[in-house]
């Protein structure tokens, strides 16, 4: 099991994004969404995540790089296919993650939410060992942060409907719910 300490998961690996901003005043968490990423495109494993969310990013590593030689992003974690985990952001700090996102009502989700990148495509199935690791930091997340609910653990296709489709079909929502009760 994970515990928290000083805003950051005692046995995560750690490795700072400089991609994060302040919470607002009273912030809440509430919030926690699900992504996914590989780089390149349904490629597994290297550095490149790690790169992009550091921005040391090699973008003449692949065409598909340079795409991305404007964008700043990162997230809260990172679990890779083996389930490593990796923690970019303090919880206490705005990953940016969601971008122009609603949760019931509630604009800018970076705010009061936290972002977790799971290593994957829309339609590669996850790992066992990649849903026992998000099983486990969910529940300590859970637990740390009461306001995040059960109906409150989404995807980034249902806070940016229109622009994102992560996690994908290929996440098995009722596998992961379940493994939470």
């Amino acid at each position: 099991m994970f515990k928290i300490s000083n805003h950051l998961l005692e046995k995560a690996e750690f490795i700072e994004s400089p991609n994060f901003s302040e919470r607002p005043n009273n912030y809440d968490l509430s919030l926690l969404v699900f992504h996914n990423i590989s780089l390149p495109p349904g490629e597994f494993g290297g550095s490149h995540i790690k790169d992009f969310f550091t921005n040391t990013l090699d973008l003449s590593a692949s065409t598909y790089f340079q795409g991305l030689k404007e964008e700043k992003v990162s997230s809260h974690l990172l679990i890779d296919r083996k389930g490593h985990l990796i923690q970019f952001v303090p919880f206490n700090k705005s990953a940016w993650h969601a971008g122009v996102s609603s949760f019931e009502g509630r604009e800018n989700c970076n705010d009061f939410s936290i972002g977790i990148e799971i290593e994957g495509t829309d339609d590669i199935p996850y790992t066992d060992a990649q849903y026992l690791t998000l099983q486990s930091v969910s529940k300590c997340l859970i637990k740390a942060f009461p306001k995040i609910l059960l109906d409150n653990i989404v995807g980034h296709s249902d806070i940016s409907p229109n622009r994102k489709t992560d996690p994908g079909k290929s996440f098995d929502w009722k596998r992961f719910r379940e493994s939470l009760v």
